[in-house]
């Protein structure tokens, strides 16, 4: 097998994450999400360790949405028909999602609770 550059490598990857979204609804609301995650951390100048935090988290929806992606690709490919292990495949990688995604949330909720709760309070008195 040939050894493939690392252009090649990242210009796969790149194609992966493009197809991705151009197919897949709820990759495409992550990244809706994303950009709402980076506006309000800048909005509220959050601290670097909460940049970090939110990276990471945003991170691991992501990447798990792009596995779940695969895996539902691959299942597809070797089981067109419905399968007992192509459901249980699909319904782990979701999982998978899942668990990312509800972790998110919390991150996210501890890092914007005080100050958003300090900005209504500056709004509304």
């Amino acid at each position: 097998m040939k050894k493939r550059t690392w252009r090649a490598v990242f210009y796969s990857a790149t194609e992966g994450v493009i197809a991705t979204f151009r197919t897949e609804r709820n990759f495409r609301v992550h990244v809706l999400a994303t950009f709402a995650i980076i506006a309000a951390a800048w909005f509220f100048h959050v601290s670097v360790l909460d940049w970090l935090l939110l990276t990471l988290a945003i991170g691991m929806v992501l990447g798990a949405e792009l596995m779940n992606t695969a895996v539902e690709a691959a299942v597809d490919l070797v089981s067109p028909d419905w399968h007992p292990f192509a459901k249980k495949a699909k319904d782990a990688a979701a999982g998978a999602v899942l668990i990312a995604s509800l972790t998110a949330a919390v991150i996210g909720i501890i890092i914007f609770w005080q100050p958003v709760l300090q900005w209504l309070t500056t709004l509304f008195g």
